[in-house]
């Protein structure tokens, strides 16, 4: 709980840190992909993001919520408006994150490999990342067009505490050496549910947001 809270007291010191690096095609060099449902975005989100931005030098880093995950078909989730809204309030002020609603406008099932090839065209001479959590890691040889991915970008890899770390043979990935607490969105809509607070597990404008709109209940 202290590490929660002392992380959220910390984001107006680490906003005002970043530099603004508004170097799109020609300048931007690594480019940073944090793809996912954020159902709701929650705290292990922005330390990965954090984390990420620090230690992988990433001149942007977008977020990019899913229209529907092929890991979660049953899933029941939030409008994709909705969910882009809670993330842009989260995000408020970091000046080297995007909310990118690319797979929401495309709308269907969101496969990395059309999203990776997207990002490559956008910027040709860019370094890619792609941020997984680490239950994906050994799943992704299955991933749609495993090969291309495989050569597209390097995967970042961020695990929570006590999960393992064995990369498939064929890819690049990295590990962020940030330990992300072990927060889910799936505790987080439960304690909606229960009428639980959601202070300090997500900056309090989400946790705002999502009371006043009704969400998750």
């Amino acid at each position: 709980m202290a590490a929660q809270t002392q992380f959220l007291h910390s984001q107006s010191q680490f906003r005002a840190g970043v530099p603004r690096r508004r170097r799109y095609n020609g300048g931007v060099k690594r480019i940073g992909l944090f793809g996912g449902s954020f159902n709701p975005v929650h705290l292990a989100h922005l330390l990965i993001a954090r984390a990420a931005l620090e230690e992988l030098a990433l001149d942007r880093l977008f977020f990019i919520p899913a229209a529907q995950s092929p890991f979660k078909p049953d899933q029941t989730v939030v409008s994709g408006a909705q969910r882009a809204r809670l993330l842009r309030l989260a995000l408020a002020g970091w000046t080297r994150c995007e909310v990118e609603t690319l797979e929401l406008d495309r709308g269907g099932v969101s496969y990395t490999i059309d999203t990776v090839r997207a990002y490559a065209v956008r910027f040709p001479d860019a370094e890619l990342f792609w941020l997984i959590g680490a239950d994906h890691l050994a799943l992704l040889p299955s991933w749609r067009e495993a090969g291309e991915l495989a050569r597209l970008a390097t995967f970042v890899v961020a695990a929570r505490p006590g999960e393992a770390f064995a990369p498939p043979a064929g890819f690049r990935v990295k590990r962020l050496t940030g330990s992300p607490t072990a927060i889910s969105a799936s505790e987080m809509r439960a304690r909606v549910r229960a009428g639980q607070p959601l202070e300090p597990w997500m900056p309090a404008p989400v946790a705002e947001a999502i009371r006043n709109s009704g969400l998750y209940l």
